[in-house]
């Protein structure tokens, strides 16, 4: 054996030249790892007794992908296209041998090579779509050579991750191999290669399927069409579809000349550094400071649920689907009925949809309990509280569940704003009180704000984020304020928006501005879908808002086909000449001189306020750190994953000038814009939320 570096080393064996890299965790090309490609392959090709070179990695895994933490930085080593000639260039034929993942840089390097051997188990793809990349190695120009344009639009899109079985189908592995034999089988695949003097099979050179694809330009036009709505605001997708057209329609030269020129754009571009940002607060969010990762969990084998509507019977899927069993409460039979019947019918829809088996949705249901007896709920491990919003209610409800739970078990309320702290007195054991606030539909949302209250343990909130994790969804730790993290910024937003309606704005207005932001809708289509009478009493109203008007002339939203906007059969949304007469009224009775609004001040007003009042929840510890308040924003609330969230939004445009403008509008408009504190500090002092 050879070294070649600290993360490569070289064996012969045989007649052939064995390339072994490890550098831990997942043998991302860093600059060792591609000069000990680099110089593994000039050795080999030194050696005149090996006649062929296998290409493997210790670990878990192959070349997982780039060292995305290089980006940014000066390179060092051999760059990636160096190593890759040398591989492309070789005189002896070189094999990829692979497990575990394939991905990015590391599929890039594998489509380099001659041919690929591969375990069952193995995966492979081109995921940098997800960074708001596209392969920047070649990825787009050679993998269409083999799969051809479609799938290869499809594969570069979506960022899938494709299958051994299926990959050898596509032509991407050449061979599959018994597992936990993948040296052995890649050595006895490329001794057979030489035994029947295979040729030198060079991806680049491949033609057979771009000739094909030049007779049919009408792929990429029909791509563009059916993934409109998907891809809308990402350029990423968009200069993956140009990558592939380059490969379909130039030479192989040429064609790398385009990847290389859109990879440039976009990785020194504000979407790739929002999406990477947003790649490491999702790993981020999961550390707690003071809560050790060796913290003692509770053991959670069954969970009861209080409440079996549409938030209770959501937040019962999770765990059901997790193969957890669940007992869910309800005070009356019709309710309970109800509530059970809405579980079955959206398994059975997702059965129908080819998504699980009919097996699949009695075995869920089978680990479902219905009852109206709190008392059923003293066994669990973890009960949740998700009924209406009333304090009284909730801590009459606690006060119960204290004296019928175990000791031990955790005691968590679905509250979005609520004072934990004060639930929590109804209880002789706060310690064991947390807020898990799941987001409607429960089963689909992935957020959960973890709202930690002032007594809550340590071993709760181990024990919460743990759970949050099993059930599939991404977790952030926040403290008890009024909404917590995600509402408390969105009362910012709902506001400014309520008020530009007065001033001059119309509701669609406001709407077109925050959907072009990225936004899956505006404020006021987002009301009309959800109901505008939800927290509203057509006893207690007095026609005292625009709301309460549209409520009273039973303009409830999109399922009445009437709200802010109106509604033909299919739902499509119009303005409405009623909304604008009432609002011009209330206008009117206000005093308010309406004036042209532009777009500009639409997304300043909306937007602003938000990253003000993300820095009043840092610098009050309501949250740790700021990129989990983007966490919270992408996840929760629909915030478009290529602006990175409102407070990497807010030092992407530059904190000065937010502070700039909520002074100006502090002047014009009242301390609804008062600067949080700890925004004048950053900018005094010339730094960003991403520098705390």
């Amino acid at each position: 054996m050879t070294a070649i570096n600290e993360v490569g080393d070289l064996t012969i064996d045989g007649d052939v030249a064995v390339l072994t890299l490890n550098s831990p965790p997942v043998n991302a090309l860093s600059g060792p790892v591609r000069a000990a490609i680099d110089g593994g392959i000039r050795q080999a090709l030194a050696n005149d007794a090996a006649k062929s070179i296998v290409l493997i990695c210790e670990g878990r895994t192959f070349i997982a992908g780039a060292d995305i933490t290089e980006f940014g930085k000066a390179p060092t080593g051999p760059s990636l296209f160096d190593a890759l000639a040398m591989i492309e260039n070789s005189p002896k034929p070189v094999i990829a041998a692979i497990h575990g993942t394939a991905l990015g840089g590391g599929f890039e390097v594998a489509l380099t090579c001659n041919y690929r051997v591969a375990v069952p188990s193995a995966k492979c793809g081109l995921p940098e779509v997800n960074l708001g990349l596209l392969p920047g190695a070649g990825g787009t120009q050679r993998l269409p050579r083999i799969v051809g344009a479609q799938k290869a639009l499809e594969m570069v899109t979506s960022g899938q991750h494709v299958g051994a079985k299926a990959a050898k189908e596509m032509g991407l592995f050449d061979e599959i191999v018994e597992e936990g034999k993948l040296r052995q089988g890649a050595i006895d695949f490329v001794r057979k290669v030489v035994a029947e003097k295979r040729p030198l099979k060079k991806v680049r050179d491949l033609s057979d399927k771009m000739e094909a694809d030049r007779k049919h330009p009408e792929i990429f036009a029909d791509f563009r069409k059916a993934n409109a709505r998907k891809f809308r605001g990402f350029l990423a997708p968009e200069y993956n579809i140009q990558c592939i057209e380059a490969a379909v329609n130039l030479p192989f030269e040429e064609g790398i000349k385009v990847e290389q020129k859109l990879f440039r754009e976009l990785v020194t571009g504000t979407q790739s550094a929002a999406q990477r940002h947003v790649f490491f607060a999702e790993r981020q969010v999961w550390k707690l400071p003071d809560v050790p990762a060796d913290t003692p969990q509770i053991p959670v084998n069954t969970v009861g649920i209080i409440g079996a509507g549409t938030m209770g019977g959501g937040i019962a899927m999770n765990f059901l689907n997790a193969g957890i069993p669940v007992t869910i409460v309800e005070t009356k039979q019709e309710a309970l009925d109800r509530g059970l019947g809405v579980i079955r019918k959206n398994y059975e829809n997702t059965a129908k949809k080819g998504r699980m088996t009919q097996d699949d949705v009695e075995k869920r249901m089978g680990m479902l309990k219905g009852t109206l007896a709190l008392e059923d709920l003293k066994d669990s491990d973890l009960i949740i509280e998700a009924i209406f919003e009333n304090m009284d209610v909730k801590k009459d409800v606690f006060g119960k569940l204290d004296k019928i739970a175990k000791p031990g078990a955790i005691l968590a309320t679905n509250t979005s704003a609520l004072n934990i702290d004060e639930i929590a007195t109804a209880v002789k054991r706060p310690e064991a009180v947390i807020g898990l606030h799941f987001f409607s539909p429960a089963n689909v949302m992935r957020l959960l704000e973890v709202v930690r209250a002032d007594k809550t343990s340590k071993p709760v909130i181990a024990t919460s984020m743990a759970i949050a994790k099993k059930i599939g969804k991404i977790a952030a730790l926040v403290g008890v304020c009024p909404g917590f993290v995600g509402n408390r910024i969105l009362a910012q937003r709902q506001r400014e928006a309520q008020k530009l309606i007065l001033e001059g704005a119309m509701p669609w207005d406001v709407d077109r501005v925050l959907y072009d932001f990225g936004f899956p809708m505006g404020p006021f289509a987002m009301s009309d879908l959800a109901g505008l009478d939800i927290g509203w009493s057509k006893e207690k109203s007095k026609g005292e808002t625009i709301r309460d008007r549209l409520c009273e002339m039973d303009r409830r939203g999109q399922k009445t086909s009437a709200g802010f906007y109106d509604y033909d059969e299919n739902r499509n949304a119009k303005p409405s000449k009623v909304t604008e007469d009432i609002i011009l009224e209330f206008a009117s009775k206000k005093g308010i001189n309406r004036r042209t609004i532009s777009d500009e001040e639409i997304i300043e007003r909306c937007i602003y306020p938000m990253i003000n009042e993300g820095a009043k929840i840092l610098e009050e510890g309501k949250a740790i750190r700021s990129s989990d308040i983007d966490i919270v924003w992408i996840n929760g609330y629909g915030w478009p994953v290529y602006r990175g969230g409102p407070m990497f939004y807010g030092d992407t445009i530059g904190l000065d000038k937010v502070l700039a403008k909520m002074k100006q509008f502090q002047a014009q408009m009242g301390d609804d814009f008062k600067p949080a504190k700890l925004l004048e500090k950053l900018v005094a002092d010339g730094k960003t939320f991403g520098s705390l």
